[in-house]
């Protein structure tokens, strides 16, 4: 299989699929929902699940909003980049756009066009460009890569990005005062008011903190390409505690499950009063990931 090939499959299938740890968190929330006699929370889990098998077995979009694609990249040491690999993988994020098929959200126009929207849509989902490719490194963050440097292989993650999430994240400074329970405390409230109005919950939110915006918000990429809620970190845990007992539950009916779990992704610090922290409200069907190795 050709590497266009690849990528056009983990469009479709980040698109439309859960991994089995998402689906189990989902069957143990819809339990004690069932138990606690939640009974809006029930009926709101049971069409999310029924959603996920319908997507999944007819390869269908999860959601209407099929995201913004972005790209990660590991590459092992005694791996050679192939000529025209970057073409090759914007071709199959085009071809895969198609064939899910994505919503067609690309605006057409120069720039102050694209801003206004004045000239209208593409109508191909394919017009739909990835987010710049990004490189992962070994570094001090939590969620670091997953092959080994001296690895001879190319691992690419694709990443489907919805807008609700986005227009709610929040990327700010906060002076932590050497106590790291300041840090975490601040992007919980940021994370309350968020999702109480996201309307598409339980999220799985994710948080960054680095030593630059950029950074922050790379960290949550990464954290959401390769977390898994069976791997809970005790200050992740501490999150989702504190987010379930908001009561927000899912689609904001009330209930035990405001979040499935969350992503914490720790990158490197500078001396310096604040740190740079990113909050990322995930919806119920985020994040929507694939990888592949080539």
């Amino acid at each position: 299989m050709d590497l266009i090939e690849k990528v056009q499959n983990a469009v479709v299938k980040a698109g439309s699929s859960y991994s089995e740890d998402r689906l189990n968190a989902y069957l143990d929330a819809l339990k004690l929902e069932k138990e606690l006699n939640n009974e809006n929370a029930v009926w709101a889990l049971e069409g999310m699940i029924e959603n996920f098998k319908v997507a999944c077995q007819n390869k269908l979009p999860l959601c209407d909003d099929t995201g913004i694609p972005h790209v990660l990249m590991e590459i092992g040491k005694n791996r050679e980049i192939p000529k025209d690999f970057f073409n090759e993988i914007n071709i199959g994020i085009a071809q895969g756009l198609d064939k899910l098929p994505g919503r067609p959200m690309a605006v057409k126009g120069n720039g102050i066009e694209r801003i206004n929207q004045s000239k209208g849509l593409f109508e191909e989902p394919s017009m739909v460009k990835p987010v710049s490719l990004l490189i992962e490194e070994n570094d001090e963050s939590s969620y670091g890569r997953s092959i080994a440097q001296d690895d001879d292989k190319i691992k690419v993650t694709v990443l489907l990005e919805g807008g609700g999430p986005e227009i709610r994240a929040k990327t700010y400074r906060i002076f932590h005062k050497r106590d790291s329970m300041r840090v975490f405390n601040e992007a919980l409230d940021w994370l309350k008011e968020s999702l109480s109005i996201l309307g598409c919950t339980p999220s799985i939110p994710a948080i960054g903190i680095g030593r630059t915006h950029f950074e922050a918000n790379a960290l949550i990429l990464r954290a959401m390409a390769h977390g898994n809620l069976n791997i809970q970190s005790d200050i992740e845990k501490y999150i989702s505690d504190e987010l379930n007992k908001t009561n927000i539950g899912p689609l904001g009916l009330g209930g035990r499950t405001t979040v499935l779990g969350s992503f914490v992704n720790i990158g490197s610090q500078r001396a310096s009063g604040v740190r740079i922290v990113a909050t990322r409200p995930a919806c119920f069907v985020e994040p929507r990931v694939s990888s592949f190795e080539f």
